[in-house]
């Protein structure tokens, strides 16, 4: 009678077993974060594309536009409410949102929803920017909701800007608002004509009662669509405890004009 003798296995190198994630360094963490961005710059290299910021070759976001999105979160003051910003609309900030808005760049969703994820959480930690208080019986749960796209800027663009940034937060957007009728594009605008062309521009489709909710918005100006959309949620019975917004536009006055006015505000 034959006996066979189990194959003997040399032991497991511990070098080769999976570092676990106690034992990932600083080092790999590091590595591991780059990795979108090192992707991204591979792919502009196999499909020529330019920074969206200032038109440098073979790159989604070169050095100098990349750190001009980082998020430096500031306290915005417009007439009704407090926002909270991530961004100034200029320069490359500026060039990089209106390319994503409008250019089809969602290349750039990444670096912009980190911003956005900023604005939000500053938003929610100092509490409510449009009333005061938060109403008995009111939802111990937040929810965020966007301006609600014109017909005309989803025809155009095919994705809403502010949500899909939302999702790119690793968050939920709730489409509650819509638009009624449809509204004169707010370029050019007086601050003014801004406030009368959103008035009753927007309903909820919901009944709202005990629902809290965080407005976010893509570029605070005048803050008029922000303000609408307060109106509209409130005659549903919800309650808007802040605004969250990747970017805000300085105020700028003098010589009889109104604020500073964006160059792409299709919201």
């Amino acid at each position: 009678m034959s006996h066979h003798r189990p194959a003997s296995h040399p032991p497991a190198s511990h070098s080769s077993s999976p570092p676990t994630a106690a034992g990932v360094t600083t080092a790999t963490r590091l590595q591991l974060s780059r990795l979108p961005v090192v992707l991204g710059d591979a792919l502009a290299v196999l499909f020529p594309t330019a920074c969206s910021g200032c038109g440098a070759d073979d790159v989604v976001l070169c050095a100098a536009c990349r750190d001009a999105l980082r998020p430096r979160v500031h306290q915005v003051q417009r007439d009704g409410f407090t926002a909270w910003a991530a961004l100034e609309y200029a320069g490359a900030v500026r060039s990089v949102i209106a390319a994503y808005k409008d250019g089809g760049r969602t290349d750039a969703a990444p670096a912009l929803a980190a911003a956005l994820r900023q604005a939000i959480g500053a938003a929610l930690l100092h509490g409510p920017g449009t009333r005061a208080d938060m109403p008995a019986g009111a939802s111990a749960g937040v929810h965020l909701v966007s301006i609600p796209s014109s017909a005309a800027a989803w025809r155009s663009r095919g994705y809403h800007p502010v949500n899909l940034l939302i999702a790119r937060c690793g968050l939920r957007p709730w489409t509650v608002l819509e638009g009624v009728g449809e509204a004169v594009d707010q370029v050019g605008l007086t601050r003014e004509q801004r406030a009368l062309n959103k008035d009753g521009s927007m309903r909820s489709r919901h009944h709202l009662e005990g629902q809290s909710f965080l407005l976010v918005d893509d570029i605070l100006t005048t803050g008029a669509s922000i303000r609408e959309a307060v109106r509209a949620l409130s005659a549903a019975g919800g309650t808007v405890i802040g605004v969250a917004a990747l970017a805000e536009t300085p105020r700028r006055f003098g010589g009889g004009a109104g604020s500073y006015e964006t160059d792409h505000q299709m919201p």
